[in-house]
């Protein structure tokens, strides 16, 4: 590319990814190992009878309505379609809410470790993008509002539970962090909750209500079991979902993904299940591997973090070598685990007792 007049920004980046490779046991996405159950896959078959020939609703008015049902059940929080917005995957949800909050000549703010795509959406949308460290592996609420009060930011990433990292932020600190935003009188807080449904906290939908400039963002890729047919949305004031159709294409979400997408959420309860199943199974593996005296910190997501390695990249390898693709997040000391099945999951346990040597013991 270096022919090409590249914006400055963009020069010397590569491209989000993560490897995807023909393993026995792929553990790096995060995905849902489970498929949907097989009536919601016939009734999509079913359903999805759009005229081909005509644009979507460009409004998405009928998932709309079914995304706002779901919230109001499953956060215990009123919720109506003027509050909720949809797009392709959650990624799509950050680059609109970037691309009308952010842009030049101003910041984006996120903690890492923290999920990449803020960083990289930021910079594609030519925001500037301020990176703070967590205190470790945690984030401490006093270290959000110092962090405001220092580069008072246009936009405000916090994730609840992060990814890499698993855990979750109280409401409390999340209210705190609000409120630092109001007091630099600029500004929105983005609360990704992308894990939301893996989570013990109560969700951030219940703040939404009086906060104008939160924003709660979600994705159907995880608990719904439903990666591949990208959808994602969020939970905001109305005057946001005003603001974000200043910037969306035309006819952004396709009809089909519209109809799938509405089947699936009609099967929330019967997913819930499977969303006990991997929390179980989390535990279980936890369980087995701290046996073997390795470490994960509390996880409140469908992953975990292992270790304490002396040589991540290493171990990463040696896992691959076994069948096993897990994901190196660039931390010193960790590998990031997804939750499989449970056959998954004790393969993955017997296979941690071949990495003792790479083991941190002090």
């Amino acid at each position: 590319m270096s022919d090409l007049p590249l914006r400055p920004e963009l020069v010397g980046r590569t491209a989000y990814g993560a490897p995807q490779l023909d393993v026995p046991i792929a553990l790096n996405t995060n995905e849902n190992p489970y498929p949907p159950p097989p009536e919601m896959i016939s009734e999509i078959g079913r359903r999805i009878e759009p005229e081909l020939n005509r644009y979507p609703d460009r409004d998405a008015a009928r998932l709309r309505d079914a995304l706002a049902g779901y919230l109001s059940e499953q956060t215990g929080v009123a919720v109506g379609r003027g509050e909720v917005w949809a797009a392709n995957g959650s990624n799509e949800i950050l680059q609109q809410i970037l691309q009308a909050f952010g842009g030049p000549g101003r910041t984006a703010l996120g903690f890492t470790p923290g999920y990449t795509m803020h960083e990289l959406i930021s910079h594609a949308t030519g925001t500037g993008f301020i990176e703070v460290p967590r205190d470790g592996l945690l984030l401490p609420t006093d270290r959000i509002v110092a962090a405001v009060r220092e580069h008072r930011p246009d936009v405000l990433f916090l994730c609840s539970p992060n990814n890499p990292t698993g855990d979750s932020l109280p409401l409390s600190a999340l209210e705190a962090a609000y409120n630092a935003v109001a007091e630099t009188g600029r500004g929105i807080v983005v609360v990704d909750e992308a894990y939301a449904e893996f989570a013990s906290v109560p969700s951030a939908v219940s703040l939404i209500a009086g906060r104008p400039r939160l924003i709660v963002t979600r994705t159907m890729s995880k608990a719904f079991a439903f990666a591949g047919a990208r959808v994602g949305y969020l939970v905001a004031d109305p005057a946001v979902i005003d603001a974000l159709q200043l910037v969306r294409l035309p006819y952004h979400l396709s009809a089909l993904t519209q109809s799938a997408a509405q089947v699936a959420v009609s099967y929330a309860t019967r997913l819930t299940e499977q969303i006990r199943r991997l929390c179980d199974t989390r535990e279980q593996f936890v369980a087995a591997v701290t046996a073997q005296g390795w470490v994960c910190p509390p996880s409140d997501a469908n992953f975990v973090l292992i270790g304490p390695f002396v040589d991540p990249p290493q171990a990463w390898q040696r896992l691959l070598e076994a069948g096993i693709l897990v994901r190196d997040v660039g931390l010193a000391r960790w590998l990031r685990v997804t939750i499989g099945t449970p056959e998954q999951m004790t393969r993955m346990a017997a296979a941690m007792r071949g990495l003792e040597d790479l083991r941190e013991t002090t």
